[in-house]
């Protein structure tokens, strides 16, 4: 047991299922040894569940199969802190692996490693780095309202974009996220107040380890979630939890260095390399099939929407946010591309698998984009990204280029558990749905 754990008397064990959220056991401290072993099992059907934690009528892991079990083996992670609970608790992230010892199929996790890998097999490493926006928000009163301030009371009523006033009087939450980020080894960068009331954004540093960066994303959005509710209040990373406020966003920024530490997308200048637009041309060609990725959920698509801070083209540009892939500005050696959408909602496994799966595939084919859009791309007459749950769907379904990017058995369970979730939220009101994904996305 590594000292720093010396007080430590429980484990949770967890692996991310299709919709990201943990699943796993609570275990005696004196199973560690075991579970570094690998002696841990849980259900494959674990990892296909729908947003209630519901098995999917018809699966294949289930009943045909005899709901058999996988064997979860620790990942390269280790065991990381719990600060919401205390030095008493750790959290050990797992791999999911049949009964032959293959990584499973259905393990959002694995189909990132294997993108990585063939990278990797190319002599290429993707850096990257996400930056998250989320809310805070007070639903004590069974709607959603700004938590007030704890400084003056006062809840925000609007914008309050850039504000130091409004990092401020959450500096007890915010000291207590980047104490948190510390002690799980997520490299936390700065954070501002964005533009909605309650809503913050933090940056991660960027890594050469995309397995890592995905951890840091999908253990930072557990960190907010539970630190809030142990602050009094909700955090949510929900696409649209206000219907006239601005949306939470996960962005993206990718670049892709050989062997030797170049970037392949510099070729001196600011226009980027062949390698740069191949690579976009990748991602803007299964775009529309990757939105149920990019947008998951009912609420998703409340944010992809015209003037609303969301793409709804599929397009890119030079440094333009309106464009759904943009080029930023900056020194050539730092040539990269920013995929702008995807919300907050997000699996960070899954959309990292299809944003770098797709440049991987640009770059094999040599795929090249349509001309860098300029000015409002909302005002352009631009393919659009799908704009519904059902529209995204049938895109998922009917291109086969995504067997490039995922496994024939996760397309399948994704698209089975949306349909499900598709009926079983059809009917229920917009509060109901809003109070579903509060604390599950």
């Amino acid at each position: 047991m590594p000292h720093e754990f010396s007080s430590l008397d429980n484990i949770r064990i967890a692996v991310a299922d299709l919709n990201g959220q943990a699943r796993g056991k609570r275990m005696p401290v004196a199973q560690y040894d075991k579970l570094l072993a690998g002696g841990a099992k849980m259900p494959l059907s674990a990892l296909n569940l729908d947003i209630w934690g519901n098995d999917i009528d018809g699966s294949p892991l289930l009943f045909e199969t005899g709901d058999a079990d996988g064997f979860l083996r620790p990942t390269e992670r280790g065991l990381v802190p719990m600060p919401w609970i205390g030095p008493e608790a750790g959290l050990l992230p797992m791999g999911m692996y049949d009964a032959e010892g293959q990584p499973f199929a259905g393990d959002p996790r694995h189909a990132l490693g294997a993108i990585a890998a063939r990278l990797d097999a190319l002599g290429l490493r993707a850096v990257t780095a996400t930056e998250l926006e989320f809310y805070l928000i007070d639903d004590s009163a069974g709607r959603f309202q700004p938590p007030r301030s704890p400084l003056s009371g006062h809840r925000a009523t609007g914008a309050a974009t850039l504000s130091l006033d409004m990092l401020d009087a959450f500096n007890a939450f915010f000291d207590a996220l980047y104490a948190g980020c510390a002690a799980m080894g997520i490299d936390a960068d700065t954070a501002t107040s964005e533009a909605g009331p309650g809503q913050f954004e933090i940056n991660l540093n960027h890594s050469d380890d995309p397995l890592r960066m995905a951890d840091d994303t999908w253990l930072f959005k557990i960190l907010v979630r539970r630190l809030a509710r142990a602050h009094g209040m909700g955090a949510s990373f929900m696409a649209k939890p206000y219907p006239e406020a601005s949306g939470n966003g996960l962005h993206l920024h990718v670049s892709l260095i050989d062997r030797d530490g170049r970037n392949i997308f510099d070729n001196g200048g600011p226009e980027g390399s062949a390698a740069l637009r191949h690579a976009i041309g990748g991602v803007l060609a299964l775009m529309p099939a990757s939105t149920l990725i990019f947008a998951p959920h009912a609420n998703s698509y409340d944010r992809l929407v015209p003037h609303a801070h969301a793409p709804t083209g599929v397009a890119w540009a030079y440094e333009n946010r309106t464009a759904a892939i943009r080029v930023p500005v900056g020194p050539p050696k730092a040539r990269r591309f920013e995929h702008r959408v995807a919300g907050g909602d997000v699996n960070p496994y899954l959309m990292m698998t299809a944003v770098l799966g797709a440049a991987l595939v640009g770059l094999e084919d040599k795929r090249t984009p349509p001309a860098p859009i300029t000015g409002d791309g909302y005002a352009l007459e631009l393919p659009q990204i799908p704009g519904t749950w059902a529209e995204a769907v049938t895109a998922l379904t009917s291109e086969p280029l995504m067997s490039r990017l995922f496994p024939p058995l996760l397309i399948d369970n994704l698209i089975r558990t949306k349909r499900q979730e598709m009926a079983g939220i059809a009917g229920l009101s917009t509060q109901e749905v809003l109070a579903l994904y509060l604390d599950a996305v």
